[in-house]
C-alpha cells in the first residue's frame, strides 16, 4: 500500500480549513500558500471533495470552502475514498472468481495483506480531522509511550 499525495494533500487541506473554525470559509489559494501545495492540484482534489460532500463551496468575494460537516465527523476514510485513495495492501486482485493472481487458489501471503488493509481501514474510519488537529489520535499499543518513559526517568533523577 502507498498513501499518494491525493490522501495527504486532501487530508491536510482539509485540517487546515477546519483550524480555521468552523463554518470559516477558506480559499483554495489560502491553503496552497499556507501548506505549499500546487493550487491547481487543490483544485483537482476540491472538485472531487465536493461531490462528494465532504465541503461546500461558496461563490463570489469572501467565498471559499468549508467542512461540509463538523470536523468531528469529518472521517480521514470518507476523504480518502473522495479523493480515489487506495487503501488496500493487497497485490493480488480476485480476476472473476478465479482467486489471485488468475490462478484458483489465493497467494501465500493474500490473509495478511488483507488483513493489514482492514486495520488500516478500521483506523481511518474511526480517525476524524477534530483528531488530527487536536492531535488525539488514538495511540497504536505495539508502540511505546516515549512520554511516559521519558517522565519515569526525569522523576526517578529527582529522586
Amino acid at each position: 500500500m502507498k498513501l499518494s499525495t491525493k490522501g495527504r494533500y486532501a487530508v491536510t487541506a482539509l485540517a487546515d480549513i477546519a483550524l480555521q473554525g468552523e463554518g470559516a470559509l477558506v480559499s483554495l489559494g489560502e491553503i496552497s500558500t499556507r501548506q505549499d501545495i500546487s493550487l491547481p492540484y487543490l483544485e483537482q482534489l476540491f472538485v472531487k471533495l465536493r461531490k462528494a460532500e465532504i465541503v461546500e463551496s461558496v461563490r463570489g468575494p469572501g467565498g471559499g470552502y468549508r467542512l461540509a460537516k463538523p470536523a468531528g465527523e469529518t472521517r480521514i476514510s470518507d476523504i480518502m475514498s473522495a479523493v480515489d485513495e487506495t487503501l488496500n495492501a493487497m497485490r493480488c486482485e480476485d480476476l472473476d472468481g478465479k482467486g489471485c493472481a488468475g490462478s484458483k487458489a489465493q497467494c501465500l501471503t493474500h490473509d495478511l495483506w488483507e488483513q493489514l488493509s482492514a486495520h488500516v481501514y478500521v483506523f481511518l474510519n474511526k480517525t476524524t480531522i477534530a483528531d488530527v488537529i487536536g492531535n488525539k489520535l488514538t495511540p497504536c499499543p505495539a508502540v511505546p509511550d516515549f512520554s511516559a518513559l521519558l517522565d519515569d526517568e526525569a522523576e526517578e533523577a529527582r529522586a
